[in-house]
């Protein structure tokens, strides 16, 4: 083998190690199962974006942070109007676990109202903007009718139950008396959970507290008089309060855990099932949410 051949096969051999390294990082990247690289301690940071549709990243997210020894403290920031209320509890109780062990300073955007607002009450401390929408302490039910519209169309639906109140929100037929009691009774309840969760967050009474929750928002400034939130601040204003009650001085190192990365597959029909879904919402009559509508 002539020294050519052999510098040829050591160039393709070190080619080849180059590419397997970058297809195993890429592949990591794809699976989403990067960590983030820190070096020293930090706070972490997290957010709830968007309407609270689902749950599972964020709270991943959150015990990924409350189990870092080198986080010393964590701010969420919430740019929410709020969702769906299963999804919202499930968001309060990571927050809820995560506040036993790290303080944690929540950041409001310029919308953290209903389950937006409802995520961020475990948190030691609350900064809203002072034009920041929050509030909205209530639950929403929406129901339609197309009754009249299909009596136009000549149409008829019939429904077989096992109980008189399985069907109750049909969107073929009126709500009765008797279905829109035992609605409003769920109704209650949901709305009775929000009012305690804020109570116990907010150290406030329980009276006080439903005093404020009829579903009205409030401006960040408005929120600060009522102790729905403890200072007026930007997100910056929120990182510099999290480094001062963990001990760090100076500005403090961001510590971000990783996102999930969506796969080419998710890309292309994450849209098509995110409106199947709310297509199904829609179809099963009955929505209940802690939304800003």
């Amino acid at each position: 083998m002539t020294r050519k051949h052999v510098l040829i096969a050591g160039v393709t051999l070190v080619a080849l190690i180059i590419l397997f390294t970058f297809s195993v990082q890429m592949a990591r990247i794809l699976m989403g199962d990067m960590t983030a690289a820190t070096i020293g301690d930090g706070i972490g940071y997290a957010e709830v974006k968007g309407p609270i549709i689902d749950s599972q990243e964020t709270v991943k997210q959150l015990d990924d942070l409350r189990k870092k020894n080198s986080v010393k403290a964590v701010v969420l920031r919430i740019e929410s109007p709020g969702g769906v209320i299963g999804p919202s509890q499930e968001i309060y109780a990571a927050v809820k676990r995560l506040a036993a062990t790290k303080k944690v300073v929540v950041s409001m955007g310029s919308v953290a109202a209903s389950g937006g607002y409802h995520v961020a009450v475990p948190a030691a401390v609350i900064y809203a903007n002072p034009g920041t929408i929050t509030g909205s302490i209530g639950v929403l039910m929406k129901l339609s009718n197309i009754e009249g519209l299909m009596d136009k169309v000549g149409l008829k639906a019939f429904t077989l139950k096992s109980g008189k109140f399985k069907d109750s929100g049909s969107p073929v037929r009126k709500l009765t008396e008797e279905e829109r009691a035992v609605l409003q009774g769920v109704i209650d309840n949901l709305h009775d959970q929000f009012v305690r969760a804020v109570a116990e967050g907010r150290k406030l009474p329980v009276e006080e507290v439903r005093r404020l929750a009829d579903g009205r928002v409030y401006t960040g400034e408005q929120a600060l008089r009522l102790k729905l939130v403890d200072r007026l601040g930007t997100l910056h204003d929120a990182v510099m309060e999290a480094g001062r009650l963990a001990g760090i001085e100076g500005e403090p190192t961001l510590i971000i855990p990783p996102k999930k990365r969506k796969l080419l597959r998710d890309m292309l029909f994450g849209e098509v099932a995110e409106a199947v879904r709310g297509s199904v919402r829609k179809e099963e009559g009955l929505s209940f949410s802690y939304e800003l509508e």
